[in-house]
């Protein structure tokens, strides 16, 4: 299975107290994304609004990405660019709860799982 994760949606999917500190929330997220990589052999993309350069790269089955540009809606539209890149989009599901982001990725052919749903599937 192929994965494309709204980051901050599934963070921000548990009011957890992740505001006061969201380095450490995005790098809990990333924690818990890698494990599940090497648990189950799924490869994840997590796509990052901002964040550390020092995030972002590939490893272990799954690849961190930081949207090329700030602002709002910037993983939507990185996670959909990389969407549209894909040879078969039927085998990508894509981590949101975002509405707009879910039926963009729904006309490419993605399936969506809620965020929260996600996270846990995750243990997050």
């Amino acid at each position: 299975m192929r994965w494309f994760v709204d980051a901050s949606n599934v963070i921000g999917s548990r009011p957890d107290g992740w505001w006061r500190d969201r380095e450490g929330a995005t790098k809990r997220l990333l924690d818990a994304a890698r494990a599940y990589a090497q648990r189950t052999g799924d490869d994840l993309v997590v796509v990052l609004d901002a964040g550390p350069r020092e995030l972002a790269g590939e490893e272990s089955g799954m690849t961190v990405a930081l949207a090329p540009r700030p602002g709002r809606d910037a993983a939507d539209d990185e996670i959909a660019r990389r969407l549209a890149d894909e040879p078969d989009p039927g085998i990508v599901r894509v981590a949101t709860s975002d509405r707009a982001l879910a039926q963009r990725v729904r006309a490419l052919g993605a399936q969506v799982e809620g965020a929260r749903a996600f996270r846990e599937r995750l243990g997050f």
